[in-house]
């Protein structure tokens, strides 16, 4: 973990400053924890007291910020008094449980689980999509699944344009949205693999290296939908304010280390032609048009790896649908950055008027 410093250096807080938001990051040293870290110094984001919880057993160990140490503390029912903001990153029963603690010791709370993403009281935010619903939160708000913002992130300039009336998705899901534990035992099972040695997988239920499977969510019995696909489904319409758009979704999880890519067809009340979706993409906030059919350059996952931007391309008109009103498109974008933290810390900035 880059970021990890030896237990034996001088710990120090970031420095208190009048006016400056005491943060919280709890699950600081999971992997969207670590690009929380990353999000808010890249960003220049004005901490006065950065605290880092965890669980017990990564207590006192020492992550690096800036120039600073930060000591990793244990989180407990009292690791919240005198926090301004808690951005909580360590999954639904930790965020059940500790964010109503948080936003009564008087933090915000922006939760990147799943607890409260389909809680009617809570906003669930792309902020260059539906920002303007901050503005009703109640001391919760909700980042989406990594899916749900990064497609929304493509669909929703379009549908600003000309109503969706259909999407059908595919997703090509990295490790990293498995976690920092995925991401490593694909490292050493493809070296396992190169080298022709054996190699037992222990984190996802199937052999992962030079391998694909269908998401490892659990699958529902009746729909024969995974939960993934159920999540994506229901955040995209919530968060499109859409709540009757057909969608069908497959996710598949694929050997890569970081970055998800989405293969979209997508539905117009009338016909739209590449040219014009081409158009409404380039002009929306965070996105960037990657769409060389001369030199066949399109959205990759290893180019949208460590980029804010969501890369859209293979624009063109969807000839499955004869009635011309369909196109599809090529998504890629890196879930630990627009689909986890930098989402997070966006959400953040918009909060606090930055």
């Amino acid at each position: 973990m880059p970021n990890e410093l030896p237990n034996s250096t001088l710990v120090q807080p970031v420095a208190d400053s009048v006016g400056v938001p005491v943060i919280a990051i709890v699950g600081a040293t999971g992997a969207v924890g670590i690009e929380l870290m990353h999000c808010l110094e890249k960003r220049d984001f004005p901490v006065g007291s950065l605290r880092l919880l965890a669980s017990a057993r990564s207590a006192g160990r020492s992550l690096a910020y800036g120039i600073h140490a930060v000591q990793v503390e244990e989180l407990r029912d009292d690791s919240f008094a005198g926090v301004d903001v808690a951005l909580f990153s360590a999954g639904a029963s930790i965020s059940r449980r500790y964010a109503p603690i948080a936003v009564a010791a008087g933090a915000m709370v922006v939760d990147n689980s799943s607890a409260f993403r389909m809680d009617a009281d809570v906003p669930l935010v792309v902020p260059e999509v539906n920002g303007a619903t901050l503005a009703g939160h109640r001391g919760i708000v909700a980042n989406p699944n990594c899916v749900a913002a990064i497609m929304t992130m493509a669909l929703a300039p379009l549908h600003r344009a000309v109503p969706i009336r259909r999407v059908h998705a595919a997703t090509y899901q990295s490790a990293s949205g498995a976690g920092a534990a995925a991401m490593e035992e694909l490292r050493q099972a493809t070296a396992a693999h190169l080298d022709g040695l054996p190699f037992e997988h222990k984190v996802l239920p199937h052999p992962y290296a030079f391998n694909l499977f269908s998401h490892n969510a659990d699958v529902d019995g009746e729909s024969g939908y995974n939960g993934e696909e159920l999540k994506a489904v229901a955040e995209t319409r919530r968060i499109l304010d859409t709540p009757d758009l057909p969608i069908g979704i497959t996710c598949v999880r694929v050997p890569v280390l970081r970055a998800h890519s989405i293969a979209l067809s997508v539905e117009f009340e009338r016909q739209v032609s590449p040219d014009e979706a081409r158009a409404w993409l380039a002009a929306a906030p965070g996105v960037r048009v990657v769409d060389d059919r001369a030199a066949n350059h399109f959205p990759m996952p290893s180019e949208a790896s460590g980029v804010d931007d969501v890369l859209v391309g293979r624009i063109r008109t969807d000839l499955g649908d004869p009635s011309g009103r369909s196109i599809a498109l090529f998504v890629s974008g890196d879930q630990l950055l627009k689909g986890a933290a930098l989402n997070a810390v966006q959400i953040l900035e918009r909060l606090l008027g930055r």
